[in-house]
Order: C-alpha cells, then sequence, then structure tokens
C-alpha cells in the first residue's frame, strides 16, 4: 500500500456515526452555526440522536468535535477541515449514493462533492453560490395583511401553485413517479402544522411561502412564489414581510433562507425585506 493510500484509509477510519453519547458534542456544533445548521437543527432539537426521528445519521470526527456531516435524504456537512471532509467523502463513497442532493455551506459542499463524485456519478445540477440570507430585524416593507396560514380547505388551490414553484426553481416536476402523491402529502403535513402560508385574489393562489423546517432558533423558508402575471409589482416583497413578521412574532424564530444567485428579482425582493446575507451555500442535485 502507498503512504497516500495508507493515509487515506487512517482519514476513513476518522469518521464514525454518532450515538446518544454525543449528543452534547452535536448540540453544541449546531448551536454554533444556527442559520447554516437549520435543516439539521430541526430535526435534532425535536428528536435528539434518535436516528429513526433524524431520518438519517451523524457522522462525526473525533466524535463530532473535529467535523459533523448529516447522512439522510439529503448530504448535508455541517463542520470540519479537509481532514474531516475527506473523511466524510469515504464515508459516503462506501455507501453509496442514497441522497437527493448535497447542500450546506459552499466551502463544505463543494470540495466533499469533488471527492465524491468519481462514485456518485454525475449531478443534474450543481449551485455553488447561493447567499444564506437572515432577517434577524422586524421587515423594512409593511406587511400584507391578506397572508395567511393555508388551512386544509386550501390544498386543491395551493397545490398548482406549488407545483408551478418547485418545477421553475428545481428544474423538476415534483409529480413524476408517483403522480405527485408524495408532494401533495408533504404540502398537507406543511399546512395542518401551520407552516404554509397563502394570498388569494378571489380564488386564485398569487403568492406562497412555507417554513420547511425549524429549529428553536432558526426557520427555513421555502417555496417562495409569486403569480406570474403579478411579479414585480411588489407583491412578492409584502408577502415576504409578513412571512418574516409571522416567523419572528408568531413562531419565536429567526427567518433564514437560501436563493440561487442567478435569481436577481428574488434577491432584490428579499433585500428589501430586510434580508442580509450571512453564509453562501451550494447545492448539488441529483
Amino acid at each position: 500500500m502507498t503512504a497516500s493510500g495508507f493515509g487515506s484509509m487512517l482519514t476513513a477510519l476518522s469518521a464514525r456515526s454518532l450515538g446518544p453519547g454525543h449528543a452534547e458534542t452535536v448540540d453544541a456544533v449546531l448551536r454554533a452555526d444556527p442559520y447554516a445548521s437549520c435543516l439539521v437543527a430541526a430535526r435534532f432539537d425535536e428528536c435528539g440522536m434518535d436516528n429513526e426521528g433524524l431520518g438519517g445519521q451523524l457522522w462525526g470526527v473525533s466524535g463530532g468535535r473535529a467535523g459533523l456531516c448529516y447522512f439522510g435524504s439529503n448530504l448535508i456537512p455541517l463542520s470540519g477541515d479537509a481532514r474531516a471532509i475527506r473523511a466524510f467523502a469515504s464515508v459516503a463513497g462506501r455507501h453509496g449514493r442514497r441522497s437527493a442532493s448535497i447542500v450546506g455551506r459552499a466551502e463544505l459542499v463543494l470540495p466533499l462533492w469533488e471527492l465524491v463524485q468519481p462514485q456518485w456519478g454525475r449531478a443534474r445540477s450543481v449551485r455553488e453560490n447561493q447567499p444564506l440570507l437572515v432577517c434577524t430585524a422586524p421587515p423594512l416593507v409593511h406587511p400584507d395583511p391578506r397572508v395567511r396560514h393555508a388551512r386544509a380547505s386550501d390544498l386543491d388551490a395551493y397545490y398548482p401553485a406549488a407545483v408551478a414553484m418547485f418545477t421553475e426553481e428545481v428544474g423538476t416536476d415534483p409529480r413524476a413517479g408517483d403522480g405527485g402523491r408524495s408532494y401533495r402529502r408533504r404540502l398537507s403535513d406543511l399546512i395542518a402544522a401551520g407552516r404554509a402560508f397563502v394570498m388569494f385574489d378571489g380564488d386564485e393562489v398569487v403568492f406562497k411561502a412555507e417554513v420547511g423546517s425549524a429549529s428553536d432558533t432558526a426557520a427555513m423558508i421555502q417555496g417562495v412564489w409569486v403569480h406570474p402575471d403579478l411579479r414585480g409589482q411588489g407583491v412578492g416583497s409584502t408577502g415576504m414581510a409578513a412571512v418574516v413578521r409571522a416567523v419572528q412574532d408568531g413562531m419565536g424564530r429567526t427567518p433564514v433562507l437560501y436563493v440561487n444567485d442567478f435569481n436577481t428579482a428574488a434577491r432584490r425582493v428579499y433585500e428589501r425585506v430586510g434580508f442580509e446575507q450571512v453564509a453562501t451555500f451550494a447545492s448539488v442535485l441529483f
């Protein structure tokens, strides 16, 4: 075995699945970066180190102190230096691709993707620059009072707007595979949890957004959509201001989201509302 091969093996062996005894360390890592870690912290705050509740596993280097990564429906590196990223790449390579995406801080995601690409194969899309935005103060725009929590009875009208948003933003149709049953069920769950927001003009949805993940401190806003006929007319700004107010006052969390760098219209909306960039995300979509 070459020296480099031996070094790689030792690096790979340093990444281990974490258990209940590591909860304190995991909690400290997540709280040290509360906005970027929201996607994982939301599950951890609810169920701790229970893998079933997490929907995956947390892997760590030195018990999580030198690096932490979530393996589940998404692969989410949370912390670590180059050595830790090599360790996580080795584990991910051995397991094979089971995740729909790699997402997180760009400085962690992009090196990890470079290392696992030979084993995981080609990605459908690599988005290297996605500003991570946070709104810590009250919105700068007056919230539109027509924005409200979506109700179960809204689902039939809400669903096509959500499909349009997903197809436009992600580049795939969420109805593929099972005719949309799982996506509709996901939307129904968000509505039941009070985490879907909607604005109607008559019977038609003209604005929508959801809180996809909520930790004890932050709430990740996703699925923001404005009817194409109303874009550029301020609907997105006043609608988002209403969602921000609901998250801050109603949920007691800090609103956070990430956006594609090329989506200049959305970035202008978020800036007007009062969002500021705190980091850069990257996403590798399969």
